[in-house]
């Protein structure tokens, strides 16, 4: 079998904590290799078209530094941020990426899939099996990065892990998000006119969309608006029967919506689909059990915890898996709550760490840290702890708290 070589770091997915983790380990002298089964870094920013970036904030001020902040100075230098609801450029993002993780030295791998690990006893990952259109190839590593959102890496590892909530295992639904060009905002409605408008629609029957209403955002562009409305509901982002599914039904509710627009407000007369997501929104999968499993008292309570590695002010947002409806429960105001190190550290596995949304979470406190602006802290403390781990020859679990603790606010981090 073909080797594409061995490296100190290897990075699965990259998607935004993917990506930082990757930046993060070659930033700290570790030869890294970041792969990703797209042709653009950014997981769901750009290929799930999700924007724009959640609240990162308290009181006003950024609560999450480091390789967020500089990715939108670049944005902002390119036009591409609308610091006024931090949306952005998605574009703009891919090329971004591209230079931020090429001038850390990072090795990019595109168009290339994950397929297993290679496991020794003791649980320590010796290489992983790959696919592009090379071939089959093994890829050699001292440290591995589950990137992939899903704990792809992490489960083939032998990592245990949880899905859904507690009372039935479903997830939270799915949404095909999409950009409307050609939006005449001068006579753009109110919010509440067009979700007055939408509700009574559904009761005609004229939209068939579980959601409850329109969530729309403006975006970088003149004219054009950001739809996260869609949703689809009890598919499983693990099934690939599923997630077929919800991209056939995604697309079908997206010119649902659009068509009633059109014929509805004079706003949308001209307006047309510019773009939606390359791959469906999934917000939800597998949660990877690790050495701490964060859950809802330690968000909604704002606790804080020796080794905590990012920070975070986002709600509980749990979107009804079965239909209608939206819980958000807030942490105390002016509040922020921290997600401790042993989250990214998954049981059963030595020489692996978690740097996307599956990190080791309830059902409800992952509804809160799944966000991008958290998912890049959690990544950038990933990176850091792979590179440490190389070079003092410890697994995660031996790391010194306190040499992580230094290299994280070194580079930025907020902690």
């Amino acid at each position: 079998m073909k080797s594409e070589g061995e490296f100190d770091v290897v990075v699965v997915g990259g998607g935004l904590g993917g990506f930082s983790a990757a930046v993060s380990a070659a930033r700290n002298g570790a030869s890294t290799l970041l792969l990703e089964r797209y042709g653009f870094l950014g997981g769901m920013a750009t290929a799930g078209l999700v924007n724009p970036f959640m609240s990162f904030h308290v009181g006003g001020k950024e609560i999450i530094k480091g390789i967020l902040r500089e990715v939108i100075e670049r944005l902002t230098e390119m036009g591409g941020y609308n610091p006024k609801n931090r949306s952005f450029d998605p574009e703009i993002m891919k090329y971004i990426l591209d230079r931020m993780a090429l001038e850390a030295g990072v090795e990019l791998l595109y168009h290339t899939v994950f397929i297993d690990s290679v496991v020794s006893e003791g649980g320590y990952i010796k290489g992983i099996l790959i696919y592009n259109k090379s071939g089959l190839s093994l890829v050699m590593g001292k440290m591995f990065v589950d990137g992939t959102g899903d704990g792809d890496l992490a489960v083939s590892a032998g990592a245990p892990f949880e899905k859904g909530r507690a009372s039935d295992g479903l997830t939270q639904p799915m949404t095909l998000n999409f950009d409307l060009a050609a939006v005449n905002f001068k006579e753009l409605p109110s919010g509440e006119e067009l979700n007055e408008a939408y509700r009574k629609a559904k009761i005609r029957g004229e939209i068939t969309c579980p959601r409850e209403n329109l969530l729309w955002f403006r975006t970088t562009r003149d004219g054009l608006i950001h739809f996260n409305t869609t949703r689809i509901l009890k598919a499983d982002g693990t099934n690939g029967r599923d997630l077929t599914r919800a991209e056939i039904e995604g697309r079908r509710q997206a010119f649902e919506i659009v068509g009633w627009l059109k014929k509805t407000f004079p706003a949308f007369r001209d307006a047309y689909v510019v773009r939606s997501g390359p791959q469906v929104g999934v917000r939800e999968t597998r949660r990877i059990i690790g050495e701490y499993i964060l859950n809802a008292e330690d968000i909604l309570e704002a606790r804080k915890f020796r080794d905590a590695v990012c920070r975070g002010s986002y709600p509980i947002d749990i979107h009804s898996p079965t239909g209608e409806g939206t819980i958000i429960k807030h942490p105390p105001p002016g509040e922020y709550y921290e997600i401790p190190y042993r989250c990214l550290i998954p049981r059963g596995v030595e020489n692996l760490l978690i740097a996307s949304r599956c990190i080791s979470t309830t059902h409800e406190a992952h509804s809160a840290v799944r966000i991008m602006p958290i998912v890049m802290g959690i990544g950038q403390a990933a990176g850091i702890a792979a590179a440490l781990c190389v070079k003092k020859n410890v697994t995660p679990r031996r790391l010194n708290f306190q040499d992580l603790r230094e290299a994280l606010r070194e580079s930025g981090a907020l902690i």
